[in-house]
């Protein structure tokens, strides 16, 4: 019995206790009655240290704002001591928000907030036009640059976007019943702080999701082969580090797999009940381009993933004429194809010899439902003729071995940018490419608007200080045919005539390379540099320069060597510029020539 009661009254005990508890800590998640009122104050200054008069200082919870005088000084009263936003915003200068807690209060109840404003004097404008309904104005689409800002147009069509800085913006045009429209907005698009981007939207889509208007900022596709995929089939020719299908514009699902660049059906739940549509792609990968009659039969090396012969993958190629008045959509072939093997599919745009047409290539969805099928590119390739298996393009070498034919020289298209860049944004390796590839688009990186021609030996892709070509550790001596090289097509003319080429290299051993020029005619000249600022330069067999330069990196990019090269004999002509790595001394080991940039003014 005398059990049973000590049992009662520690129950009892642990019972009143665990109220205690309770209720104390609900004591202490409620705010206090009175938390006090104090002054948020403080300094706005620009990025020199000089004060910012007219400054709007807005308190969350506060109606009343106040604005800073000519010390740039401002003062808020009353505020409640705990956190609160404090925002700082004037027309021509990027808006600040600060966060001011209670612990920022002093014991005399006064919080500080001083901020610096960055100037932002720049706008972006212009007007969006209906093309549904005879090009009227077109009121209610909300134009984006993200976080930087939104506008709506007015009944006039008109937008402005302002208080912005001088900067690259992707900017996004919506409006419910018409395609979305997503425009790239340059630097060099500003003149004097502004921007004019007007917009016709509602026109007929052309491609799934692009109207003629969007379509004429398409990618231009230079060149005559693109290579996706991991894997090393012919290497160095084809391989993950040398192949750069993925930076080019493709629209739908698709992912690089080891086997190429996949299309594949967009089968979400969502997506399934999607009718199913052999005339418009349900994914694909797509470009603007020059035929003539030396790349007019587009081949595509494909495999599938989840077809077979009974249940293929559909396909095909899509041509829009832009200079059309009415431009249409014109199917060039549709294909099937079932397996796991590789095939060649060849189509012909002899029709269009002449001119520079919108390509595309795509998936088509053959059934509604849970319909998943997947197309793997491994190669898009132009040529006089169908290109089959690993080979390289056909056709007459300009330089024996080099694999670079007279009609490729020809058919190159010439390039309508001047500066690009070594420098990956992001970094990657072997398993995960594919957004530090993508992240070359929009900073004009050199693999992704240059070609890629390893001949002999893959790159390195990712070196922090830029991208390099290198040698073999070979006992072979060679200065006429490089291990690798870059080449694109310029049109040289005053203004545009003076090549800067900012390297580096690595460890004590020589690098030996050369810039080459190559007119349409095919005939080939090795330019030397008219200056180079490298620690060690001089002259070589061939036509190469070897040099020695141990400096440079991105916190310190005036320490890499500059070459120059006068290209001032070619004005007036459409010219292909390669820079080649060699072999110039036996058993040297991996001679390197990094690419930090290159300039053509």
């Amino acid at each position: 019995m005398k059990l049973i009661r000590i049992l009662q009254t520690f129950l009892f005990s642990v019972l009143l206790g665990a109220q205690v508890f309770i209720a104390s800590s609900c004591s202490n998640d409620d705010e206090p009655e009175n938390i006090g009122f104090g002054t948020v104050t403080g300094t706005v200054t620009d990025d020199t240290g000089a004060p910012i008069p007219g400054v709007t200082v807005a308190v969350t919870g506060m109606e009343q704002t106040v604005n800073t005088g000519n010390d740039g000084k401002y003062t808020v009263n009353n505020v409640s001591m705990e956190s609160h936003a404090v925002t700082f915003s004037k027309t021509g200068w990027l808006t600040v928000s600060v966060t001011v807690t209670a612990k920022k209060f002093n014991s005399e109840k006064v919080a500080t907030a001083n901020v610096s404003m960055v100037s932002a004097s720049a706008k972006i404008t212009g007007t969006v036009i209906d093309a549904k309904n005879g090009n009227v104005p077109l009121a209610g689409v909300v134009v984006s640059i993200g976080a930087s800002g939104t506008a709506t147009t007015g009944n006039d069509g008109k937008y402005v976007i302002e208080n912005l800085i001088v900067d690259d913006y992707t900017v996004t045009f919506t409006k419910a019943g018409y395609v979305t429209v997503v425009k790239t907005l340059k630097k060099d698009a500003f003149v004097n702080d502004v921007a004019i981007l007007d917009l016709a939207m509602g026109g007929t889509e052309l491609l799934r999701g692009k109207t003629a208007d969007a379509l004429k900022s398409a990618d231009k596709w230079y060149y005559n082969e693109y290579r996706g995929g991991r894997n090393a089939d012919a290497y160095p020719h084809w391989d993950w580090a040398c192949d750069y299908m993925c930076t080019l514009d493709f629209v739908g699902n698709w992912e690089e797999q080891n086997e190429g660049t996949t299309l594949r059906i967009r089968n979400d739940e969502a997506d399934r009940a999607n009718p199913a549509d052999l005339d418009v792609f349900d994914s694909y990968v797509y470009g603007s381009k020059k035929i003539t009659a030396d790349n007019k039969i587009l081949s595509l090396r494909v495999r599938t993933h989840n077809a077979d012969d009974a249940a293929p993958a559909y396909f095909g190629v899509q041509v829009i004429d832009l200079s059309e008045a009415e431009p249409v959509n014109v199917k060039i072939g549709d294909r099937t194809h079932g397996s796991g093997d590789y095939a060649d599919y060849d189509f012909d745009l002899s029709a269009y010899v002449g001119k520079e047409i919108i390509i595309a290539a795509g998936i088509y969805r053959q059934a509604t439902g849970d319909y998943w099928k997947q197309l793997v590119f491994r190669a898009i390739r132009f040529a006089d003729r169908k290109v089959e298996n690993w080979d390289w393009l056909p056709g007459t070498e300009v330089i024996d071995e080099w694999k670079l034919t007279k009609e490729t020289v020809r058919s190159t298209m010439p390039h309508t940018k001047k500066h690009f860049t070594g420098i990956s944004p992001v970094s990657g390796n072997r398993d995960n490419y594919v957004d530090a590839y993508r992240a070359w688009r929009p900073v004009n990186h050199i693999a992704a608007e240059w070609s890629f021609v390893p001949l002999k030996k893959d790159p390195e892709v990712f070196p922090s200080e830029g991208y390099l070509i290198k040698t073999r550790n070979t006992p072979e001596v060679n200065t006429e045919v490089p291990e690798s090289y870059f080449y694109a097509k310029f049109a040289i003319a005053a203004g545009s005539n003076q090549l800067t080429l900012k390297t580096r290299n690595f460890g004590s051993n020589y690098t030996y390379f050369k810039l080459t020029a190559i007119s349409e005619d095919g005939t080939v000249t090795h330019i030397a540099p008219s200056s180079n600022t490298a620690q060690e330069a001089s002259a070589a067999d061939n036509g190469c320069w070897k040099f020695k330069h141990g400096a440079g990196d991105t916190g310190s990019p005036n320490d890499y060597a500059s070459f120059v090269y006068d290209l001032s004999q070619f004005n007036g002509s459409d010219v292909v510029v390669v820079f080649g790595v060699y072999n110039g001394e036996p058993d040297s080991g991996e001679n390197k020539l990094l690419f930090y940039s290159i300039d053509l003014n």
